[in-house]
């Protein structure tokens, strides 16, 4: 197939992952299922199928899916704990001020414990709250923008920050493990206190609670932890078959657009996971300036959706948060934070 009509294919399907899950219901309640089927077709179009990649869809979910499970049981067996322990904090310290530090201290904690344990620790936490689905989507949403933006900081907290550094340890950045702190840190912390703020803003003062939400998560059994487990496993292999698929044209286009308009092109990361787009982009014949663009436009807009990062998966499959209820959040977030960032990598560099 040539590339003209690879382009053509792949735009298509670009179109489609993006407007099916808002127009039609049955696509956005199997999500999972749907991105798979995509990728697959993605890979395809781009003739791209190999033992390598077919290896890496079945190997590199394992991680996190583990991680998912295990945390999933701890959660389950020390929720009544939990919810104890947050009601306690809540009732010494005003609404507002617990929801600044909960989405701050996971933001900058994830760069250490991981993206996952931060989400799933925040979904836990909004849980025990007990506030009102809408209120609890504004919050999971706001967090998972934190998260996603603090876990870069060093290459434990979450599969874009190991795949940069990896890619970059070579001349002639030899990155080590504190070097996308270096070049991003003046940017990232900031911006994880401005998301405290934002979901203080957006939350309200009082805590309306919600005794729908409370009551679903009491009825959670190890089969669901284990079938949410599973959806993860499935997500991410889509996500690496679409961002196989992708490749081509990531190759072939993206390399070679200048800084600024890599930053926009990247808001594509609402789509496709920000981590697949770090790997076929980020490499040491990037310029710095590139370099930067491309990773804070992953992380930014990699909020902006749910396949854009982990977080938003682990936390939209928990509480059940469907594409258009986290677009009606994240999307116009995304769009002003992007806005706001991009004077400040271009002309405060």
């Amino acid at each position: 197939m040539s590339l003209t009509w690879i382009t053509i294919g792949l735009g298509l399907i670009f179109v489609v992952v993006l407007l099916a899950p808002f127009l039609i219901k049955r696509v956005e309640a199997n999500l999972e299922l749907f991105l798979f089927i995509m990728g697959a077709i993605a890979a395809s179009v781009s003739a791209v199928w190999s033992m390598h990649l077919v290896e890496e869809a079945l190997v590199e979910p394992i991680k996190i899916t583990a991680a998912v499970f295990l945390a999933g049981l701890l959660f389950h067996y020390f929720r009544h704990q939990i919810r104890r322990g947050v009601n306690g904090i809540i009732k010494k310290i005003a609404f507002r001020p617990f929801v600044f530090v909960v989405i701050v201290v996971l933001g900058l904690l994830s760069s250490l414990i991981s993206a996952i344990i931060a989400a799933l620790v925040l979904v836990e936490v909004v849980i025990a709250t007990g506030i009102a689905r809408r209120t609890a989507i504004k919050m999971i949403v706001i967090g998972c923008f934190a998260i996603g933006l603090g876990a870069v900081l060093t290459p434990l907290g979450e599969p874009l920050s190991t795949i940069a550094i990896a890619k970059l340890k070579g001349e002639p950045y030899n990155a080590g493990f504190f070097y996308l702190f270096d070049l991003l840190g003046w940017l990232v912390i900031p911006g994880v206190f401005a998301f405290g703020a934002l979901a203080v803003i957006l939350v309200g003062a009082k805590r309306q609670t919600d005794t729908v939400l409370e009551s679903k998560e009491k009825e959670e059994t190890l089969i669901h932890v284990a079938v949410r487990a599973g959806k993860v496993y499935l997500f991410v292999m889509a996500l690496i078959l679409l961002g196989g698929g992708f490749k081509p044209l990531v190759d072939i286009y993206f390399i070679h657009i200048p800084a600024f308009a890599l930053y926009w092109a990247n808001s594509a990361s609402a789509v496709l996971d920000n981590a697949t787009l770090a790997a076929a982009e980020i490499g040491p014949n990037l310029s710095e300036l590139q370099i930067k663009s491309a990773l804070m436009a992953l992380l930014i807009s990699g909020g902006a959706l749910i396949p854009g990062n982990i977080p938003n998966i682990i936390c939209a499959g928990k509480l059940k948060i469907g594409m258009r209820e986290w677009a009606s959040v994240g999307i116009p977030i995304a769009i002003i934070v992007m806005a706001i960032y991009f004077p400040l990598v271009f002309i405060l560099r």
